[in-house]
């Protein structure tokens, strides 16, 4: 759970730093590079941080669920239940990642007039990374359960 909490506790950051620096509306949305929706810096501060606390909570939610399920089944607890539940935990944190550097965008747009690379573009960023790393840890697994079956 600990990269969940580091996002929510970064976006609750940059929500507090920026807050008093964004204007009145905030533009949200942006076609061509230019905005084209706005909200109220309330709205969309809400908009942007309810995410980030349900996300973390599912995490929490998911991390004492395995807990509770690995203490009834005490005697299968081994280092693989022990990397499934760390990399299970912080699953959620991907898409904080990308709801982070949203607001990043979104108010230093707003506050600075500062452009940052499209969405889109760190989203795609973020689903190869973390496919990476989950392709790895599978190919891992698989080599962990062959090497046991010889």
């Amino acid at each position: 759970m600990a990269l969940p909490l580091t996002f929510l506790l970064l976006s609750v950051g940059l929500a507090v730093y920026f807050y008093p620096r964004l204007p009145g509306e905030v533009a949200y949305h942006f076609q061509d590079g230019l905005p084209d929706r706005w909200l109220s810096r309330g709205a969309t501060t809400a908009w942007l941080l309810v995410p980030q606390f349900l996300l973390a909570g599912l995490s929490a939610a998911v991390v004492l669920g395995i807990i509770r399920l690995g203490n009834r089944f005490q005697s299968t607890a081994n280092k693989r239940t022990e990397t499934t539940l760390l990399l299970m935990g912080n699953m959620v944190a991907l898409p904080q990642l990308v709801l982070t550097f949203a607001i990043l965008a979104i108010f230093s747009y707003n506050s600075y007039g500062i452009h940052l690379m499209p969405l889109w573009i760190f989203a795609v960023i973020v689903m190869g990374l973390g496919g990476i790393i989950l392709g790895a840890v599978f190919f891992l697994a698989i080599q962990q359960a062959l090497t046991r079956k010889l």
